[in-house]
């Protein structure tokens, strides 16, 4: 058994979305090998940082990520493993990519309560907190803001004409 810990750069930006782990960013494993009768054992905590935007607001965002690992590189022989030991070395890159990649959050927020954006004139909702928000007005409805629920008791209501068929039709 060893213990090791490594820091190594990516090579290439890693994930796709709003975030992402930039090219170049550190990656530091922590970790142990071990050797076990069907091949290596590796145990390891994977720490690194990713970058993007707030799902909701679209401010900029980078936030640490750690990630723990587990697997087994069998030996080559007759059957077919999806990690194999290679003259005597083991290849961690995929194994740490693809765990990395598949922790990135598929919606990330800045802040767990993050309101968004207002969804008329575009302006953080965060940033406007202490203002009520205006409703448009939708111009069909133009003519009722006149409108008002005080009206006089005392105004004549139409009637109805005497010589005009009241309708009588039953349901």
């Amino acid at each position: 058994m060893r213990e090791v810990t490594l820091e190594i750069p990516t090579n290439e930006k890693w994930g796709e979305g709003l975030v992402s782990i930039p090219e170049g960013e550190q990656i530091v494993i922590d970790g142990r090998v071990e050797s076990v009768h069907e091949g290596i054992l590796v145990t390891a905590t994977v720490d690194t940082r990713y970058e993007g935007v707030c799902g909701r607001c679209l401010t900029d965002i980078a936030e640490p990520l750690q990630v723990e690992i587990q697997e087994l590189f069998a030996y080559p022989g007759e059957e077919t493993s999806d990690f194999e030991v290679q003259d005597d070395h083991v290849d961690l890159e995929t194994l740490v990519r693809d765990a990395i990649v598949l922790s990135l959050p598929f919606q990330p927020v800045c802040q767990p309560d993050c309101p968004g954006l207002d969804p008329n004139t575009g302006e953080r909702l965060a940033e406007t907190a202490g203002e009520e928000p205006r409703e448009p007005l939708d111009p069909r409805w133009a003519a009722l803001q006149d409108y008002t629920t005080d009206h006089d008791d005392d105004a004549p209501r139409p009637t109805a004409v005497s010589g005009t068929a009241e309708n009588t039709e039953e349901s």
